[in-house]
């Protein structure tokens, strides 16, 4: 590992679009060093620069659980890391041959989430003020999603309710997304992850405050 962040190489990405090509043990092996090298050295040098502030972080496996993929393919194609403050919201970024991908807040929520989150969203002084974040979310450019979300209102929940889109969501996150250009290659790269989570700092402040980390078993819901 380098002594700090220059950015993701040229090669770093290339090395994604060889292995979506050619998503084979053959291939792995053939480009480790590659791997190693272009991608996890400089996504540590990433990591190592903001740990103080939203870590400590996680790398996830380069390979795929295939007993769980459904397209079988060993490896995956994107390096994702990712964070869990003790209020319950996480930081997340991506790297892969589309380019970067980061983002911050609740994934995915367990049971005894959801219900404390649907609860609060119902209320009408805690509910209106969650919807004026996620719209200023919005307008400031973040895609605002979650892990899924029901196809209709829970049960229990009226489907004519005015907050009902943010009520069908097993999550809240706030996520941003940028192509492979010239800045990915420097710097700046980490800038732009840094403030998108900056950015989704007063949603995460309202999750924290009415919903918090779950009590229940942890689910491997990044994997």
């Amino acid at each position: 590992m380098s002594a700090g962040f220059t950015g993701f190489p040229a090669e770093a990405a290339a090395f994604y679009v060889g292995l979506e090509a050619d998503n084979s043990r053959a291939f792995w092996q053939a480009h480790k060093v590659e791997y190693e090298l272009y991608v996890r050295g400089p996504m540590e040098c990433l990591l190592a620069e903001v740990d103080a502030d939203f870590g400590p972080f996680h790398i996830f496996r380069p390979h795929n659980d295939v007993r769980f993929s459904k397209t079988k393919v060993p490896y995956k194609t994107a390096m994702g890391a990712v964070s869990e403050t003790e209020g319950g919201a996480v930081h997340y970024v991506q790297f892969s041959a589309t380019g970067l991908l980061c983002g911050s807040g609740y994934y995915a929520m367990a049971s005894d989430q959801l219900d404390r989150f649907r609860r609060a969203v119902v209320d009408d002084a805690r509910g209106t003020e969650l919807a004026g974040l996620v719209a200023a979310a919005d307008q400031a450019g973040y895609s605002m999603g979650a892990i899924s979300e029901l196809k209709t209102a829970p049960r229990g929940y009226d489907k004519c309710h005015p907050r009902i889109e943010i009520i069908r969501r097993k999550g809240l996150i706030g996520t941003k997304s940028w192509p492979v250009g010239p800045w990915l290659h420097t710097k700046k790269a980490k800038d732009r992850v840094v403030q998108t989570w900056i950015g989704m700092r007063e949603v995460n402040a309202w999750l924290d405050a009415h919903v918090g980390p779950s009590t229940s078993p942890p689910e491997d819901a990044w994997r």
